[in-house]
């Protein structure tokens, strides 16, 4: 049973359309006059016709009986012949899509499994694929149709597969049934999924699409697909293996006041950037370090003369390393040095803003 389905009561008159979940035993039911409903996943049968309105099955008879007999119905063998119109909305005709991603139990983020669903906010069929990229080639992981207002069931996954959903890419196409449309343009968009968001409680808050707390992460916004920025850290499976063998970091100096136009000091030890590493591997540490040094560069970089000060540790080298080859290759116009010893030991460099 999956979102969309069509469904009718078992101990009542009535049905409708799956619209979301509420736990594992718990099925919300939106009625025609767009109503949920919450019924016990027992008490509900999945259709494929909108004939709501069939009597309940009585199982147990008039007289008690101490055991109950199953009830075969035969099935139809006459085809469906009427399907009821879409229900569009008055401002339907652009194109919304999102990619929501639901934890199982967000009060144990850091070991929960994931539900990943594709939302059509938008007046208009969907034809889409979904897939991640596996080195220069793609894997796809989803393939259907997609009713106008409506969200379908991708898959679930655990967090062993975050690195596979790092890269990943939606492909679709857009119609209407049996009524004139405005052409949309095929889409293909790749997004970046970044990973340590799955382990950050604040992230997953409930919005439009669902009760329960969510990422919900734009695709298609008002019919322009979405380029999200992440970029690359490289060497990620590699990064920080020895980190248990860091040295002792030097004692950080209290903070000083900025005087204006003075330099940028920005501590890059993951204990200042994440309440908890609980479940992070090196690897996703690292990224989000990395994350962090191009956020403050992109933010300064047309401050020409600002100095900003990254401060790394000494450790097995690894931030650093990863930070002098994005300043080789990213930020050319930069220039770059040990900061100050007797401040920051042998944890820190200072990079100076240059023309671009």
């Amino acid at each position: 049973m999956k979102i969309g389905d069509k469904v009718r009561f078992l101990s009542e008159v009535g049905g409708g359309r799956v619209s979301g979940f509420q736990g594992k035993d718990v099925v919300l039911v939106q009625d025609e006059d767009g109503f949920d409903i919450p019924m016990l996943k027992s008490q509900v049968v999945l259709i494929d016709t909108d004939d709501y309105n069939i009597a309940k099955v009585d199982t147990l008879g008039t007289k008690q009986k101490k055991a109950a007999e199953p009830v075969e119905i035969e099935p139809c063998d006459k085809p469906i012949t009427f399907k009821p119109k879409v229900v569009e909305r008055k401002d339907g005709d652009r194109l919304n899509v999102y990619l929501s991603f639901v934890p199982d139990d967000v009060k144990r983020i850091s070991d929960t499994t994931f539900e990943a669903y594709l939302v059509n906010d938008s007046n208009y069929y969907l034809q889409v694929l979904y897939m991640n990229a596996e080195g220069s080639n793609w894997r796809a992981r989803f393939c259907a149709q997609v009713e106008p207002n409506s969200k379908v069931f991708i898959e679930e996954f655990d967090r062993s597969v975050l690195n596979e959903l790092e890269r990943v890419c939606v492909q679709m196409m857009a119609w209407k049934h049996d009524k004139t449309f405005q052409i949309k343009p095929a889409i293909s968009t790749a997004l970046r999924i970044d990973g340590t968001k799955f382990y950050k409680l604040h992230t997953f808050q409930p919005n439009e699409f669902f009760n329960d707390p969510n990422l919900t992460l734009d695709v298609v916004r008002d019919d322009k697909p979405v380029r999200q920025v992440f970029v690359d850290a490289e060497q990620l499976q590699e990064a920080l293996l020895e980190k248990k063998k860091q040295d002792e970091q030097p004692v950080k100096p209290a903070p000083k006041k900025q005087e204006k136009d003075g330099p940028i000091e920005v501590d890059l030890h993951i204990g200042e950037l994440l309440d908890t590493t609980s479940g992070m591997s090196n690897g996703d540490m690292l990224m989000v370090q990395m994350n962090e040094f191009r956020r403050v560069m992109d933010e300064n970089i047309k401050k020409v003369g600002q100095k900003i000060v990254f401060i790394h540790g000494k450790g097995a080298g690894v931030l650093r390393k990863n930070i002098l080859q994005e300043l080789k290759y990213r930020y050319k116009g930069c220039t770059w040095q040990d900061a100050s010893f007797r401040e920051y030991g042998f944890g820190a460099t200072v990079v100076k803003i240059g023309q671009s």
